[in-house]
């Protein structure tokens, strides 16, 4: 049991983490192109866990073959690179409340995945407290006007794969964090996105004459902050919290955070960036709150009877 509430801090802290993070990107993105924000993001993520591996004298535990990496590698295919990617680019065409509606559906697709894949069982009471979470997410955002016509296709096509990827993570990285160690499994996604994205960033760049460009963001205050959170928090840290998370506890149950998350940003408009708040905002987050809550409550004491 102990495990288990740990297991659910960890995946509040990442809520809360993710949910912060979209505020950092905007902010990255009016100095920096996409590809450069997370190439850096993950220069810092790398350094940061390197210099962890190095205090931790992790080395005597990092023991991993050609074959373990290339498994790991697989995952970080969908974590942290297509995921992010899809998510940057995306917000370069959408705004945050329309990239909420959309992620609010990575417990649906984790759901299905994790039932087809991992062959993860939920109870009726479970796919309603789903259901539920994700109703509370979409009606706040509607409420905030995300329902008008200037949506971009590209920008919700991206953030769409984004949330498909996501869910792909939720249910793939579940076997592995019970084969490898968690720092095992966080370093050498971090190490690739790092590698992945640097690689895609200085390609770009010298095939359109301007490596110069690429250290410039360095040179605004509010770009090192955000990409310091970017890379320390939450490109590192939520890698370890999910993974720990996911060893824990079922994909399924830890997919329902991310429509927390989208609270969080919420939050976060209304305290730092001065948005209003509403009415429908309290009903829409309790709604949230009430269907996080009942997932895991309903997985726990549910199963034997109402299993579908």
């Amino acid at each position: 049991m102990i495990e288990n509430r740990n297991a659910y801090i960890a995946a509040t802290i990442y809520a809360i983490i993710i949910g912060l993070s979209f505020m950092f990107v905007k902010v990255t993105l009016t100095v920096a192109t996409p590809l450069d924000t997370l190439a850096h993001r993950f220069t810092i993520a790398w350094i940061a866990a390197t210099v962890l591996f190095v205090l931790k004298k992790e080395s005597i535990k990092f023991k991993v073959t050609k074959k373990d990496v290339l498994r790991i590698a697989l995952l970080a295919i969908l974590y942290p690179t297509l995921f992010f990617a899809f998510q940057v680019f995306g917000l370069v065409h959408t705004s945050s409340s329309e990239a909420g509606i959309i992620q609010a559906t990575i417990p649906i697709f984790t759901l299905i995945f994790a039932s087809i894949i991992l062959k993860e069982t939920s109870t009726r009471s479970q796919k309603i407290a789903i259901g539920l979470s994700v109703l509370g997410v979409m009606y706040i955002m509607y409420m905030n006007g995300a329902g008008g016509t200037n949506t971009s296709l590209i920008g919700t096509g991206l953030i769409l794969l984004s949330a498909l990827t996501a869910s792909l993570y939720n249910v793939f990285a579940r076997k592995l964090t019970q084969r490898y160690s968690l720092f095992t499994i966080t370093y050498i996604m971090t190490l690739f996105g790092f590698i992945a994205f640097n690689g895609m960033a200085l390609t770009n760049h010298v095939i359109n004459g301007t490596v110069h460009q690429f250290i410039q963001p360095f040179g605004h205050w509010d770009f090192v902050l955000a990409i310091l959170y970017l890379g320390i928090l939450s490109s590192l840290g939520t890698s370890y919290l999910s993974n720990y998370a996911l060893s824990k506890i079922d994909a399924s149950k830890m997919s329902v955070f991310s429509n927390f998350a989208t609270l969080i940003t919420i939050l976060a408009g209304v305290i730092f960036l001065k948005e209003e708040f509403h009415l429908y905002h309290i009903a829409g987050s309790i709604i949230i709150i009430i269907g996080v809550v009942g997932t895991n409550y309903f997985g726990a004491r549910g199963k034997s009877n109402e299993k579908i």
